[in-house]
């Protein structure tokens, strides 16, 4: 009875399912560390550098592997990517579950790699297998459920760690990838263990390939701005209203709260705004409610509630917009994740650098404002990359 229910399903909505849960994996397990970490020092002797790895490893993981995770995709199809994502999550979690610190760095940079090959995959299914008019819809629940597993992760694992231990607690992250990988094989059937090289590019037209890479430079360049100001403000945001306004940690934590959670706001508006306005306009928007985090924080801190907010809907709208230029303006599978790989390569390597970065000039000249002056220059980054991008992007009809 279940599989007559289940065949009357559409497949779009079980694929839609399918990549919700996915995304669900793809940060999670690297915010799930923060909350456990003091547990995880006490018994594995974890020295500060050390630490910082554990959630530094995976952003520098999409910044390397990204071409490795493009390769992937082209040769195995992005069916094949998907599973391997989802084994490899399965396997990262619980190797980091297990082990000393060696096997603990080892498993991390399993589910960096495992990630960073759905990063690229997940994008070209939904080009791929949704008519345009719900391609952005799909990627935005697809990066609204990106927040939604790192706010889930982050609420849950200090109880269960105090239930159960720290391993145990880090290894129920798993769940997810076989929840994922349950509905994934419903929606793919023998596709997703079936390789399918990814055919090659069409010939370009002329004209085509030179406006092409100059469009990949300005979404890079968005990225880039979009990554450095997430990571950046992601790292600093507690310690800078703890400096600057004397919160308790608590009281900095619901800032940074704000700024994680509303990012599903932007996922989810994002895709619905480009329906009435053009994809230019909405993003010079978020690029306005981005610029509030830095300049807010700078000449009104005490209203970091609603800078909080406003970059929480900018950095979940952000990405998703640059997600559905790439898949609008990809000429097809092959460019689509050739353009996501050095847009999300050379993004993350801007990302990866910003906590240390931020926090070295903080420690030079002792205050907050050097740090949100290079925030401030990584949003206008954004702008520029994004607006000269968008004016591109076609309506999807």
């Amino acid at each position: 009875m279940s599989t007559s229910v289940l065949a009357k399903v559409p497949r779009s909505w079980i694929l839609l399912a399918a990549i919700g849960l996915i995304a669900l994996n793809m940060r999670g397990p690297f915010v799930a560390v923060a909350p456990v970490v003091g547990l995880m020092q006490q018994e594995l002797g974890f020295s500060p550098v050390e630490l910082g790895l554990l959630t530094g490893i995976p952003v520098l993981c999409f910044a390397l592997a990204s071409p490795l995770a493009s390769l992937a995709g082209r040769k195995l199809g992005a069916e094949v990517a998907i599973t391997l994502t989802l084994l490899g999550v399965l396997l990262g979690v619980m190797v980091r579950s297990a082990g000393n610190g060696a096997v603990v760095m080892l498993g991390t940079v399993i589910l960096g790699v495992a990630i960073t090959i759905g990063n690229i995959a997940v994008p070209l299914i939904i080009r791929r297998d949704f008519a345009p008019a719900r391609q952005g819809t799909a990627m935005g629940i697809y990066t609204a459920a990106l927040n939604i597993g790192s706010f889930i992760t982050a609420m849950v694992m200090a109880p269960l760690a105090e239930l159960f231990g720290w391993r145990l607690a880090l290894a129920a992250c798993g769940l997810f990838a076989v929840a994922a990988l349950v509905v994934w094989v419903l929606a793919f059937g023998p596709r997703a263990f079936r390789p399918e090289p990814v055919p090659g590019p069409d010939p370009a037209r002329p004209g085509v390939r030179r406006a092409s890479r100059w469009i990949t430079v300005g979404l890079t360049a968005g990225f880039a701005g979009q990554a450095f100001s997430y990571y950046g403000v992601t790292a600093w945001l507690p310690s800078i209203l703890a400096d600057e306004l004397g919160m308790t940690a608590a009281q900095a934590g619901a800032g940074s709260s704000l700024f994680q959670i509303l990012a599903i706001v932007g996922g989810l508006g994002v895709p619905l705004a480009a329906r009435f306005a053009s994809t230019t306009a909405v993003g010079l928007t978020l690029g306005l409610f981005w610029l509030t985090v830095p300049a807010g924080l700078l000449l009104a801190p005490e209203l970091w509630w609603l800078w909080s907010s406003f970059g929480g809907v900018a950095q979940g709208g952000g990405i998703t917009l640059i997600f559905i230029a790439i898949i609008r303006l990809a000429r097809d599978q092959a460019s689509a994740g050739r353009m996501s790989a050095v847009v999300q390569g050379v993004g993350y390597s801007f990302g990866a650098l910003a906590p240390t970065l931020l926090g070295y000039v903080n420690g030079v000249t002792g205050s907050w404002t050097g740090p949100l002056l290079m925030v401030l220059g990584s949003v206008a980054l954004f702008i520029v990359g994004t607006g000269f991008s968008l004016r591109h992007v076609p309506k999807a009809h």
